[in-house]
């Protein structure tokens, strides 16, 4: 704290002055008392009307709010001290013209952001959707990796760069401020490990105009309305409510979607999920009745009249592929639901998943028909198709292409058995006159024992495999 007073500033003479850190500005008897703000300014007072016009321009500066007109993320930080973590970079501009080069984890910037939402609800669309304005950043990972931390950097620059340039209420804001304020250990970042140094990944200028013709905004998250009440069943789930609005981070094929309500994160049925637009999925695509080969993978006995019972190392054709994880598929003439989390497509690896992953996705989730006292918003229900339905378009479909064999052609009755069999009848065939006294033909080779049908499924090429499905169909 410093006292300045008009005399000592002479009328004749010009004196320099620099003034720093500027907040108040007191009265005394015969002077002012300069209390000094993060700014440095420097003047020359020649007189006591200078001097005057000083301490307005100072108070003035005093009563100016501060607040960020600009966020850019320079890039990220992973350290090893206490533990490993990653930290983005963000170089923030102030409207009194400083700049400060700041520190935060993701996490931190989620958390930011839920309490936005709860400060302006109106503006964050939880009253009426159409009126949100804030926008939506993806959850936290359950474990960030560097790779997850580099393609997540496009996300974040564009949430920041829409964080600013939303309405003064919210840009200005004591939250936000708070956020993008220098801090302790911003300028003096904590120790570091002492055997691994702390490594920075900067965003290149090209790197940045290729993450934004890929990305041209923050990834959106859907909201969707819980339909019945829901226990969760292992600790990777989360349990819900009825009227529960939920934000889809992953719609897994499998039906079992990864979620956020408030603070919590998990695995949901998606049957227990709608829209909140309207009741039909706008993702889900028409039925396919050209059909996909694939391959069961687990031995599933129908508990619905709509279902179909297999066993495992089946091959199947999927013809609808439903977002609750409840595929509808084709074997011969018959049709039916089937746990998706139960087939892979042939033709294609199967990917070895971890321990964690097979122990909260073991069982199918459960289908809409199965819930009770479902609770929906929408006055008209979700179109089914029935499986009568898929059965006749199905026909229909394999008919115009020709999937129904035409009427066997008449052969000559030598021409009715196989290669095969005629060797297999050799001893019944006339022997010619080269033929060895074993019956056996000189130099003929020794046909190998027929494979299994399953053997010949797996390795034929895909085109078979349909030409085969198709046959069995008619």
């Amino acid at each position: 704290m410093g006292t300045v007073r008009p005399e000592d500033c002479p009328q004749t003479e010009s004196t320099n002055m620099t003034v720093k850190q500027v907040e108040t500005i007191e009265p005394v008897h015969d002077g002012f008392i300069v209390i000094f703000p993060p700014v440095a300014v420097d003047v020359e007072v020649g007189d006591t009307a200078t001097f005057a016009l000083l301490i307005i321009t100072l108070l003035h500066l005093t009563m100016e709010e501060i607040y960020v007109r600009h966020v850019e993320l320079l890039g990220f930080e992973k350290r090893f001290f206490p533990s490993q973590h990653y930290v983005y970079m963000l170089m923030v501009k102030w409207n009194d013209l400083s700049e400060k080069l700041i520190y935060r984890g993701y996490p931190e910037i989620y958390t930011f952001h839920k309490s936005l939402k709860e400060m302006f609800p109106i503006e964050a669309g939880d009253i009426n959707k159409k009126d949100r304005i804030i926008p939506v950043l993806p959850a936290p990972k359950w474990l960030d990796n560097q790779k997850s931390t580099e393609t997540r950097q496009s996300t974040l620059a564009e949430y920041c760069s829409s964080l600013i340039n939303l309405p003064p209420k919210i840009s200005r804001s004591q939250l936000v401020r708070s956020l993008f304020k220098v801090r302790p250990e911003d300028e003096n970042p904590p120790a570091q490990h002492p055997l691994k140094r702390n490594e920075t990944f900067v965003v290149s200028n090209d790197k940045t105009r290729d993450n934004t013709s890929e990305i041209s905004g923050p990834i959106i998250l859907e909201s969707y309305r819980v339909i019945a009440d829901y226990s969760h069943t292992s600790k990777y789930e989360i349990t819900l409510h009825i009227g529960d609005l939920v934000e889809i981070v992953e719609k897994s094929p499998n039906g079992w979607w990864f979620c956020q309500c408030d603070t919590k994160r998990g695995w949901v049925p998606a049957s227990y999920l709608e829209p909140l637009d309207g009741p039909e999925e706008s993702e889900e695509a028409d039925p396919n009745y050209a059909g996909e080969l694939y391959i069961t993978t687990k031995a599933y006995k129908a508990a619905q009249d709509d279902e179909l019972t297999l066993e495992t190392g089946e091959t199947i054709e999927v013809i609808h592929k439903l977002l609750d994880g409840w595929w509808v598929v084709r074997k011969g003439e018959e049709t039916g639901h089937f746990p998706s989390m139960f087939l892979y497509r042939t033709g294609e690896k199967k990917e070895m998943v971890s321990e964690e992953l097979v122990m909260r996705r073991q069982t199918p989730p459960p289908r809409r028909s199965t819930i009770r006292n479902a609770q929906s918003i929408h006055s008209k229900g979700r179109q089914r198709i029935s499986q009568d339905t898929y059965r006749r378009n199905s026909r229909r479909f394999l008919q115009q292409k020709g999937g129904r064999p035409n009427q066997p052609r008449k052969t000559s009755k030598a021409s009715t058995q196989s290669p095969l069999q005629d060797w297999n009848n050799r001893d019944n065939m006339p022997k010619t006159a080269g033929s060895s006294p074993g019956g056996e033909l000189k130099g003929a080779p020794i046909i190998p024992p027929r494979p299994s049908p399953e053997l010949i499924m797996e390795r034929c090429t895909e085109n078979t495999r349909k030409k085969v499905s198709v046959r069995k169909s008619s």
